[in-house]
């Protein structure tokens, strides 16, 4: 009968403890995801907008969100507008880079040059392909349209510098730039619009 006792004792009140504090542990995990989930949701919607704002200045606001497909993908964009005009397009663009997935906003001006770009998504190298978030790397794309290329040295006049010991993520950037490039071409008919 001791034996009983102490085995309960060893067994069913610590399983009993560690249920009772899981179930605890749940519940406020639940609460405060309940809490705080829609103040997350409006702050990535705010830096969502700022970076529309900084990818495309010429735009006092911004249509819906917007879907276009292109090659089986899905991407999103947005019309810039500025007294009811449309005067550019936001695009959010992926492509593979050296660390994963490079993902990337790219402002495009109504007659198909890039007016800025920004990185959302970037995991590359430190030093190296981290380096792509810097503005002098982003703003080398600014005013460039149509196919952009990326050169290791002396860059051309539709070419980018690629960044030293990281050629990999300079290409990803400059594809995730050159599908927001082709969806702009898609969109518009082909058509510059000045």
């Amino acid at each position: 009968m001791k034996e009983r006792k102490g085995l309960f004792k060893a067994i069913f009140i610590p399983t009993i403890s560690l249920f009772v504090i899981c179930a605890v542990s749940t519940v406020l995990l639940a609460v405060t995801n309940e809490i705080t989930a829609p103040m997350i949701a409006e702050l990535a919607a705010q830096t969502a907008a700022q970076t529309r704002q900084l990818v495309l200045e010429g735009a006092q606001s911004f249509s819906e969100e917007k879907t276009v497909s292109l090659d089986g993908a899905d991407y999103t964009y947005y019309e810039g507008l500025s007294g009811g005009s449309v005067v550019g397009y936001v695009f959010t663009t992926t492509s593979k880079g050296y660390g994963g997935d490079v993902e990337i906003m790219t402002g495009v001006s109504r007659s198909g040059e890039v007016t800025g770009v920004q990185t959302l998504t970037l995991n590359e190298t430190a030093g190296l392909g981290m380096n792509a978030q810097k503005d002098s790397f982003r703003d080398q794309f600014k005013g460039k349209s149509g196919q952009i290329g990326v050169a290791k040295n002396n860059p051309g006049e539709n070419e980018i510098q690629a960044l030293t010991g990281a050629t990999i993520t300079s290409q990803a950037v400059t594809d995730a730039v050159n599908i927001a490039l082709e969806l702009y071409q898609q969109i518009t008919g082909g058509v510059a619009n000045g």
